[in-house]
């Protein structure tokens, strides 16, 4: 209930009381007990039923309720060894707090603060497609079997993806990157 009420109710023998609560929940884990399920590198060697049972401790509807998930793959020393351009933590830094710039400029007539508060009827109005986005979006409903909460979340997604590029409207790259941060649940949870 926290997680979408943003408030916390503890209950005792003669009375309730209701605090808010505002946080991001960020958490991880392995794909198995072992780690290795779905690794390149090395073989799991856990059974089916462990890795099912496994899962299990996360239900469908907690997963659903987490924005972004992402798969993280084991990385070779090499590969970190790699010298590329890469993005510095100040570049980040700016263009996150230019997004939380836009995003409170936005809503500022509404009391929301940032893409994750949105209400449906402000996803529905801040958060438009295209026609080819439509299309993208029902396709991925359709093949992932989404929930109508992954639905918003994934339009939520879009927007800051949008907004961290400093873009107007929601672009078919910025929902297919938000697409691409639901398929996890379906991927481990569902398919087995």
């Amino acid at each position: 209930m926290p997680l979408e009420d943003r408030k916390v109710s503890i209950s005792r023998l003669n009375m309730t009381v209701t605090y808010p609560c505002e946080f991001m929940l960020i958490a991880s884990m392995n794909p198995c007990q072992c780690g290795y399920h779905g690794s390149k590198e090395k073989k799991c060697s856990c059974k089916p039923e462990q890795i099912k049972k496994y899962r299990n401790r996360i239900s469908g509807p907690l997963l659903d309720r987490i924005d972004i998930h992402i798969e993280v793959n084991h990385i070779k020393y090499n590969e970190l060894e790699q010298k590329g351009k890469t993005e510095t933590s100040r570049e980040i830094k700016k263009r996150v707090n230019q997004a939380r710039k836009i995003q409170l400029e936005r809503y500022q007539e509404y009391h929301v603060f940032s893409n994750a508060e949105l209400t449906s009827k402000l996803i529905d109005q801040f958060c438009k497609l295209d026609v080819k986005s439509k299309q993208i979006l029902e396709m991925a409903f359709d093949r992932l079997g989404l929930s109508a909460r992954a639905y918003h979340k994934i339009l939520k997604v879009a927007r800051t993806i949008a907004d961290l590029e400093a873009c107007e409207k929601i672009q078919e790259k910025h929902l297919a990157e938000a697409i691409q941060y639901r398929s996890l649940d379906r991927k481990y949870w569902y398919n087995d």
